[in-house]
């Protein structure tokens, strides 16, 4: 029986982001299940969906880069940004600029910039997404959010077709679809998103996704990743079986009863490493807790208990969300360790 656990979908053209969520409840009978970030509906790629405690991990990963590859038509403006959308100037028997200009227009937007999101978008303005807005043909005002583009490099380009693609990595809430836009303005002939794919997503990538007809022939479990996959921005520390409970209990643990593997990425803040990314001050002292067995290793440090942050206040590690608390779990690595001390103590005899 499935109770926790992320499956990296390889969302096909079509799908709704939501429409993922439906299929994995439908498939599992589960209905606690969130995915990571819309990807939309003509685009392809990394969807990670959370099943069950596992959706409590999307918070943590807001300092997540997402990777994408896109190819953007010249001289075509559309009401979506996308070359789905209706016409609003066609300037394609015009011709294309050079590469050298696309190239230029691109690389204006890399860095931290201010972006504004599509009228057919997601975003909320006074509880209510801009699409709707757009749906309706009602005007509303839409504010620039400041994203960063880290990289951004051209794959290639067609001048005969004024096609280019074009590889990013950027922050959360980045519009590929508006990098196209705002370089069409730029260049002055317009231009669209025609293809899009999401090739990473944090630790998600392309290569590792499962398609829906891997899911409908084999279920979800072979495919399972576990909810700290992802949470490779933490530190990782391991505890024995009677500190383990006790934190899996509400237990504040000391330094002193941990034994760090990893510390976080962003222990010490250094100038550019961030970006725009809102690095939450515990996130610098946050640690993936697991309860350490005879397999234990920088691979592979254990169960997983939860994600803890340091307290300057208590002077402890307090866990900020707990995902392992089968008492089983702990009674049968109990009994391992008093069977291991018994072996070695008749050893220690002979």
């Amino acid at each position: 029986m499935i109770k926790d656990g992320i499956i990296n979908l390889l969302k096909p053209a079509g799908m709704t982001s939501h429409d993922g969520v439906q299929f994995l409840r439908r498939l599992t009978g589960i209905k606690r299940i969130g995915h990571t970030g819309t990807l939309d509906p003509m685009a392809v790629g990394v969807l990670p969906l959370c099943i069950g405690s596992a959706a409590r991990i999307t918070e943590y990963l807001d300092l997540d880069y997402k990777k994408y590859r896109c190819e953007m038509q010249l001289g075509l403006e559309t009401d979506t940004q996308d070359i789905w959308g209706t016409a609003i100037q066609d300037r394609r028997e015009a011709g294309f600029p050079e590469r050298a200009k696309v190239e230029e227009a691109l690389f204006r937007l890399r860095g931290v910039i201010y972006q504004y999101p599509p009228g057919y978008s997601a975003v909320r303005v006074n509880g209510k997404r801009l699409y709707e807005y757009a749906r309706q043909g009602e005007e509303v005002e839409i504010k620039a959010r400041k994203v960063e583009i880290k990289d951004l490099t051209v794959i290639s380009y067609d001048s005969d077709r004024g096609r280019a693609v074009f590889d990013v990595t950027c922050s959360k809430g980045t519009y590929i679809r508006t990098i196209c836009h705002d370089t069409g303005t730029f260049l002055g002939c317009g231009a669209v998103m025609s293809s899009l794919i999401r090739t990473a997503s944090g630790a998600f990538e392309l290569n590792h996704t499962v398609t829906l007809e891997e899911l409908k022939d084999n279920g979800a479990e072979p495919y399972l990743l576990p909810p700290d996959f992802p949470l490779v921005h933490f530190g990782q520390a391991t505890v024995s079986a009677d500190r383990g409970k006790w934190f899996a209990n509400g237990g504040h643990l000391r330094m002193s009863e941990i034994d760090i593997i990893r510390e976080p990425e962003f222990k010490n803040p250094s100038s550019g490493q961030e970006g725009v990314r809102d690095i939450r001050e515990e996130y610098r002292s946050a640690y993936n807790i697991y309860l350490k067995d005879t397999s234990s290793s920088d691979q592979n440090p254990g169960t997983f208990l939860g994600v803890a942050f340091y307290s300057p206040q208590y002077k402890k590690l307090v866990g900020d969300k707990i995902f392992l608390s089968d008492r089983a779990i702990f009674d049968s690595t109990e009994a391992s360790e008093a069977v291991e001390k018994t072996v070695q103590g008749r050893g220690d005899s002979e």
